[in-house]
């Protein structure tokens, strides 16, 4: 670059920590801070609602960002040694994940009324700062080593990808047995760690000694199911309404790495989900079961042979059909429809459950009738996709209960939430799983206009075609209740017995028919009457159409099928919606002015101002101004950087669920695998014998090829085990992971040749960056889909190259340290920023 960019001589500075401890104190506060980040993601799924989870990676790096402007623009943090500046950050991030956490439960943020309520305006940037201090004090450690660290910043940075790496790894195991408590126990905990040189270790080793008590503690109250919440939860939680019930008491409470789960014993709870109106009699007694303290699914306190209600539950017709019947119920959850299977008479039931603590806490609750200790149940403990790819049984009827609670469409709460299990390659292998004349049965919600239920019948549809089924049209019977639609599929077609079975169900319970191979017209709208058929019609124009595509164009909301490349089944915003969430925008009682979708908006245009804000502030802060053309290279270099490594690493992550079952554990699994083989590439970055020019091909290419390969492999891996999913997506994932670990420090060699001062700014321009990427990418994915984020993360690296190769390649390596004969007590902040002027 040009002269203008180079630094001024200065004095000799103090001491400084030898590489092997700023290594220690930069792996301990990447640890850190990955452990406090993904305790965040359980965090805020429990006491907001899942979409705050997409908040977390954006403060993160948010804090991160900043923490590069402020060690350009502060002359007292460039006189701190670096000795001192690393316990300091530490000290700094530990303080402030109390205060985060304080903040979390104190301050009455309510985000269902963000849009009219100017408070809460406030509220949210309270929250959204104190939630980005932490990390901003791991990042000011970690900017600040790498500045002072010239000629070795590449094993510096090693060092933090590595430690965030096992960060990750360690907050898996922490919150599997002690929860969110135990995470930020951890994270408080781990922050500490740059103490350990200082004259403060005894007082670290105390508070160690003290925190595995806790832990220790903590760990035991779990494994009894009286683990503490711990937590202010949203009013409008499922939890938060039992809790007010009179007579309402707690029953067990649990952790583990993906869920917390309460059970509430509460005359408040009754969760019969499309129980027919004709229905007179008694229901028997339930207890609320919580995920992430949001709506109960119900334990019910009843025998198979007492529940005489399930005859009146819309799914009777497919017991009916198929008496004595091998029965499977994917997601059984609390097991009603477990329940309901063994009283409708089925000979056996296969009950698929996802979470472990979920039987623990039947169990514990309700010993006497627990379901899943039933002669007939044979119990499996596993997400729906990966049994569905190992089991090789096939069953008269397949059960999918409404587990889920009912989420107002235009609520938009939900939206972002991945539903791999209502994806269409969900709903072929569940009817892999039937038998010959087999039925799959479903009910999903019903709202007007049709959108959930109907958007269901849609993946259904593209489902049988997939299978190769020849008529959807006559595959299908669909009725309605009052609030549900159930869907029945027999793949091979319906005999004019069995549809005049499910005819006199309808009429006796009050069933609407929706769909029939032979409907009439005057069948539709009878019992749960609607100003005109809509659903019949929709239905109609999904299964006779000659081109779907302009059925789904045609709905006030986006009906089209979701698949595992576009999983997002609770999305449904189409920009004709806008001009209307717009005008009620402030006016009615709906979360985030009406749609989910706008929550990413804003927050783009949030994290987008405050990134160049980040970006710019060095410049107007220190009256810096680019001399020559090269300078704005380095804008775009780290730039690219910054969004190409969160589009390639969120579009993995998304995948990584689909194999093992949930965010949490793809979250952990990706974000450490990948990190710590980007730790190897950054460690041998300056080797002079390492072929750059090769890793910038190979690089675009990994990215785009990787989650080819991943869906690939995709069928072999969700046949294999839990270790043998770890295995596969490690070994997958290794080649890529170390190339992306190389153009950063790269990049820092280049920058440490020309203009040493500006490293702490490329460090805030990468964080600043890679703010945007991670609310860009969750926007693109809703749009486009997961694989062109990953296609657009290869063309940001093969920018990057483009850059390298004009600027840097043909010039020398910077010297080590060592080369120029020097210790590694080199220039610190001080020194580095002391004169980053630009005349």
């Amino acid at each position: 670059m040009g002269a203008g960019l180079l630094p001024e001589q200065s004095p000799a500075v103090p001491r400084e920590p030898s590489l092997g401890l700023t290594a220690w104190s930069v792996a301990a506060l990447a640890g850190a801070t990955l452990v406090l980040e993904t305790t965040l993601l359980r965090l805020l799924s429990v006491a907001q609602f899942y979409h705050f989870a997409f908040l977390v990676v954006s403060l993160a790096l948010l804090g991160f960002g900043a923490s590069g402007s402020l060690l350009s623009v502060s002359d007292r943090l460039q006189r701190v040694p670096l000795s001192r500046l690393l316990p300091l950050a530490g000290l700094a991030f530990s303080a402030s994940t109390l205060l985060a956490y304080a903040t979390v439960n104190w301050l009455p943020f309510d985000s269902y009324s963000i849009a009219w309520d100017r408070r809460q305006v406030l509220f949210f940037a309270l929250y959204y700062l104190a939630l980005t201090l932490p990390f901003l004090g791991s990042g000011l450690g970690i900017g600040a080593a790498l500045a002072a660290t010239r000629g070795h910043s590449h094993l510096v940075y090693a060092a933090n990808l590595v430690g965030s790496g096992a960060g990750a790894a360690l907050a898996l195991g922490v919150l599997e047995y002690t929860g969110v408590p135990g995470g930020l126990l951890v994270a408080f905990l781990l922050g500490l760690m740059p103490l350990a040189a200082s004259r403060w270790r005894q007082a670290l080793l105390f508070l160690t000694l003290l925190g595995l008590v806790s832990l220790a503690g903590l760990a035991l109250l779990n494994a009894r199911g009286r683990a503490p919440l711990a937590l202010t939860i949203s009013p409008y939680k499922g939890l938060a309404y039992a809790r007010q019930y009179p007579g309402a008491r707690h029953l067990f409470g649990a952790w583990n790495a993906v869920a917390r789960v309460d059970v509430m014993a509460s005359a408040g709870v009754r969760r019969w989900p499309g129980l027919s109106y004709a229905y007179s009699g008694s229901l028997p007694p339930q207890h609320g079961l919580f995920l992430d303290a949001d709506a109960p699914q119900p334990i019910t306190l009843a025998t198979p042979e007492a529940l005489k209600v399930a005859s009146f539950l819309p799914e009777q017709p497919a017991f009916a059909l198929r008496p004595g019947a091998a029965v499977l119920v994917l997601r059984a959850g609390g097991g009603l429809g477990v329940l309901q299977a063994l009283a409708s008479g089925a000979g056996s039931v296969t009950a698929v459950v996802e979470n472990p603590i979920v039987v623990r806490a039947v169990e514990a609750t309700a010993p006497e009738v627990n379901v899943y200790g039933h002669p007939r149940v044979r119990l499996v403990l596993s997400s729906a996709r990966t049994f569905l790819q190992q089991d090789t049984a096939h069953y008269d009827v397949v059960f999918m209960p409404l587990t889920d609670a009912y989420r107002p469409v235009t609520g938009g709460a939900y939206s972002l939430a991945e539903t791999y299990h209502l994806t269409v390659e969900a709903l072929a292998a569940a009817l892999d799983r039937l038998a010959p004349g087999g039925i799959f049965v479903a009910t999903r919600w019903a709202q007007v206009p049709p959108s959930e239920s109907v958007r269901f019948v849609a993946t259904v549809v593209e489902a049988l075609e997939r299978r190769g089924v020849p008529s959807a049209a006559r595959a299908l019977v669909v009725y309605r209740g009052v609030q549900t639609l159930t869907v029945l599929v027999r793949p091979e077609g319906w005999t004019s017995e069995e549809l005049a079975l499910v005819r006199r169900f309808a009429e006796e319970r009050r069933y609407d028919l929706v769909w029939a191979p032979d409907i009439r017209p005057e069948e539709v709208n009878r019992y749960n009457r609607l100003p005109t058929p809509a659903y019949y019609e929709v239905v109609r124009r999904l299964l006779t159409a000659p081109d779907r595509r302009a059925v789904y164009a045609a709905s006030a909301f986006d009906i089209s099928p979701p698949t595992d490349n576009r999983p997002f089944f609770l999305h449904f915003f189409t920009w004709q919606q806008a001009p209307e969430v717009l005008a009620t925008l402030g006016k009615t009682w709906e979360p985030f002015g009406g749609s989910g979708y706008f929550v990413l908006l804003a927050l783009l245009a949030l994290v987008s101002g405050l990134g160049a804000a980040l970006i710019l502030a060095p410049l107007w802060g220190r009256h810096l101004r680019y001399q020559s053309a090269e300078g704005r290279w380095v804008v775009a270099y780290f730039t690219l950087l910054g969004l190409a490594f969160l589009f390639v690493e969120i579009p993995l992550i998304q995948r990584a669920i689909l194999w093992l079952g949930h965010p949490t554990y793809a979250f952990a699994a990706v974000v450490g695998w990948l990190l710590v083989a980007s730790g190897v590439g950054s460690a041998v970055a300056r080797r002079p014998r390492l072929p750059r020019g090769a890793v910038w091909l190979a690089l675009p290419l990994l990215a785009a090829g990787t989650p080819v390969l991943l869906d690939w492999l995709t069928p072999l891996a969700l046949r294999a085990g839990a270790g043998g999913r770890l295995l596969l997506l490690a070994g997958t994932t290794a080649p890529l992971g170390v190339v992306l670990g190389i153009p950063f420090p790269v990049g820092l060699m280049w920058l440490e040749r020309e203009a040493a001062p500006l490293v702490p700014w490329a460090w805030a321009i990468n964080g600043a960056a890679s703010v945007v990427a991670a609310v860009l990418a969750a926007i693109l994915a809703l749009e486009l889909g997961f694989t062109a984020v990953l296609w657009l993360g290869a063309a940001a690296y093969l920018g990057a190259g483009l850059i390298w190769w004009h600027q840097g390649k043909h010039r020398p390596p910077a010297p080590t340290a060592d080369q120029r004969g020097e210790r590694h007590q080199v220039p610190a902040v001080r020194r580095a920023l002391s004169s980053s002027r630009v005349r």
